[in-house]
């Protein structure tokens, strides 16, 4: 077992940490931009396969079931944040695809922490300067971000810009990534006031993640 694992593993993070999966045949597209927008929603999250049959709309480990539609708990909030504020979505998406069964994926994200890997993006953002503010998404991998944050924040310069984060967890929270966001960025303001949520809250966070939202005085209507 790698240190790094054994060490997560025995403090309780374990693979819950890997909330951000959904299965979503409707969000298909890596983006929805719009040039008047100044507000960009960027997540990152993988398609796990799941078996969502019994999951009521509460929702399952790592996947939101609402009107029988299935969404993943980053994608459920960055939706949610975008019909309280506006803003562009926008998905991070890697050109080698993760795999879709919990075992090898988890397993996979424990070797590219353990090999500070930088996964190669298939998506990008076109306009990145008419952006002000970036709300940005990731789950909770094994207390930390997924490896594709990094290779994100390493490929654009938010200088001036203001980063908000927004997480999913298993009981980590931001662990230690908003301090990692503002070394990989250290000229833009990254937000203290982010938004952290337990995987198992997030079906029922829309009220929560609304006023959160609307409080950040961000809405561009």
């Amino acid at each position: 077992m790698k240190k790094k694992t054994a060490v997560i593993f025995l403090t309780g993070l374990m693979i819950f940490t890997m909330s951000g999966y959904f299965v979503n045949a409707a969000d298909t597209s890596a983006k929805e931009e719009n040039e008047n927008s100044n507000i960009l929603i960027a997540y990152f999250t993988v398609p796990e396969d799941i078996d969502t049959n019994g999951i009521d709309a509460d929702s399952g480990a790592s996947v939101v079931v609402k009107d029988e539609e299935v969404l993943g708990n980053m994608e459920y909030m960055a939706l949610t944040i975008q019909d309280a504020i506006g803003g562009d979505l926008f998905r991070i998406e890697t050109k080698e695809a993760y795999p879709l069964d919990h075992e090898p994926l988890v397993d996979q994200a424990a070797e590219e922490q353990d090999e500070n890997a930088r996964p190669e993006l298939a998506t990008h953002i076109e306009n990145p300067e008419q952006y002000d503010t970036i709300l940005l998404g990731y789950p909770n991998w094994w207390g930390d971000m997924p490896q594709p944050l990094f290779t994100f924040l390493e490929e654009y310069d938010f200088s001036g810009k203001t980063i908000i984060p927004f997480n999913s967890h298993g009981g980590s929270g931001f662990s230690n990534t908003i301090e990692e966001i503002k070394e990989l960025q250290p000229d833009a303001n990254i937000s203290d006031e982010g938004l952290s949520i337990s995987r198992d809250k997030v079906a029922d966070s829309v009220q929560d993640v609304t006023d959160w939202a609307k409080s950040l005085d961000l809405s561009e209507e």
